[in-house]
């Protein structure tokens, strides 16, 4: 059985299909659990956005979502989790428990590479159909994942997911080398190079390396003045994505970085970042001359003139 259910999990297959939805299923037993949602009564309701279950566990498991509260512990490193059975899914990457094996390796797929699922905007393979479909919204344009605290929206739930932590101010991902945390896995990555000293891609205009081939393309645009990035309300151009996002803030009025001490908010991380100091008395620029320390960067520039006598600025 054990078996079985691999494979139909690897392949994509779904063969139990509910005949009053038409949705499908890997298990049977999953598509018994689904049919209790058409034939039974649900009669717990959450009264923060009015969904209903038809049993009390699910229930108080949905609840967690809107409380926050986690109230399984590992005990190996002290993360919290709900339901258990993330923190069971946690648990493994301790251990390197991996209880599912497949006895088919050679018949499936993943293995063989075989893609029996195509796009037809762009004739891309999948060997899931779950990838086809993530992949088709970046030809519709289709979000339904939406965040509940700025109505933002997101094709996949993994964006989502990533997305909240700017304002919960997650940061699950830590640098084994320097305790660094990261809100997300690309941006680890990216980071660790900085310890290996890894820097494939070069700039042959300057000789300058780069540890990402984006960082390089972006760094390229210095020699070139290129800006392909423009705003649609105001016809001004940007060098970076990154740039033309904030931007448009100024336009839009989001803020979607909060500061958890006093919940003002703000349009860009980096202000965050500042106005974060202003809590801690965080000082992290030193001046070489006198070791004064300054919280901004800009300060510090500005206190550097005093020494070498530079003065921009002349009263007529």
């Amino acid at each position: 059985m054990l078996e079985t259910y691999s494979n139909l999990m690897f392949l994509g297959e779904k063969p139990y299909e509910c005949k009053q939805s038409k949705k499908t299923f890997s298990q049977n037993s999953d598509l018994t659990v689904h049919q209790r949602s058409h034939i039974e009564e649900k009669s717990y309701e959450n009264k923060i956005c009015g969904k209903t279950f038809y049993k009390k566990s699910y229930f108080t498991v949905h609840q967690t979502s809107h409380t926050g509260e986690k109230s399984y512990e590992c005990e190996e490193c002290g993360k919290s989790f709900s339901p258990k059975s993330v923190l069971s899914r946690h648990w493994k990457t301790h251990t390197g428990k991996k209880p599912y094996e497949c006895k088919q390796c050679r018949k499936l797929r993943s293995h063989i590479g075989e893609k029996p699922y195509e796009c037809e905007q762009c004739n891309k393979m999948f060997f899931l159909k779950s990838h086809l479909t993530k992949h088709q919204r970046r030809h519709t344009g289709e979000k339904p994942f939406e965040c509940e605290r700025c109505g933002k929206t997101f094709s996949t739930k993994e964006y989502l997911t990533a997305h909240k932590r700017i304002h919960t101010g997650e940061k699950p991902y830590e640098c084994e080398q320097c305790n660094k945390m990261f809100s997300w896995k690309s941006h680890l990555t990216k980071h660790q190079r900085a310890h290996t000293g890894e820097n494939h891609f070069e700039c042959e205009r300057c000789g300058k390396t780069f540890s990402t081939k984006e960082y390089l393309t972006a760094h390229k645009r210095i020699h070139t003045g290129e800006k392909p990035y423009e705003c649609e309300q105001c016809n001004k151009m940007f060098s970076w994505k990154s740039q033309l996002t904030v931007h448009s803030r100024t336009h839009t009025g989001e803020k979607p970085y909060e500061c958890q001490q006093c919940r003002k908010m703000f349009s860009c991380k980096s202000d965050l970042t500042k106005h974060w100091r202003t809590h801690t008395g965080e000082k992290p620029y030193e001046c070489e001359q006198c070791r004064k320390m300054f919280s901004r960067k800009s300060h510090l520039t500005r206190h550097q003139k005093m020494h070498i006598g530079e003065k921009h600025f002349e009263c007529k």
